[in-house]
């Protein structure tokens, strides 16, 4: 869960307290199955029983669900089978983008670094070989065939 939903979880039980924990993994459950509404109204809620200096953290939690929630469709990531961790995303990026672009002296064009990237998705998926041989037919449709009647090479 967010460090913002534990801010929130630590402004509503004492510093070490195990509740907090059981409530942080029920937000979670409650957010993971698209109720992020009712977790929002919950802590507005339970915001009306903390004194001030200690609110910051929930008034957090609210603001970054609230601002969030477009994002927050995990119901349909889950069932698609994406990913809902920013770890896999941003280690993805990584592997794609940065580690092959991110080059001390290198500059890229647009439309160079595209096609090296595309490559490296290809490549990283296994799937090198089958773009390949699609590629080469596309290639000699484009060069020759597209270039005689009926397809038909002529001899020399």
């Amino acid at each position: 869960m967010r460090p913002t939903q534990w801010t929130a979880a630590w402004c509503l039980h004492p510093t070490g307290d195990p509740a907090a924990e059981t409530w942080v993994r029920r937000q979670a459950r409650q957010i993971l199955s698209g109720q992020v509404d009712q977790v929002i109204t919950e802590l507005a809620t339970q915001a009306t029983d903390v004194v001030d200096d200690r609110r910051t953290g929930i008034d957090r939690a609210i603001k970054y669900l609230t601002n969030q929630q477009p994002y927050l469709d995990y119901l349909t990531a889950l069932a698609s089978g994406w990913p809902i961790a920013t770890g896999v995303i941003e280690g993805a990026c990584r592997h794609l983008v940065k580690d092959r672009l991110d080059i001390t002296g290198a500059r890229w064009g647009l439309d160079s670094a595209e096609a090296v990237l595309k490559l490296r998705a290809l490549i990283s998926n296994g799937d090198f070989d089958d773009y390949w041989t699609y590629h080469i037919d596309k290639e000699h449709q484009r060069v020759h065939k597209a270039h005689y009647a009926d397809s038909i090479i002529p001899e020399p």
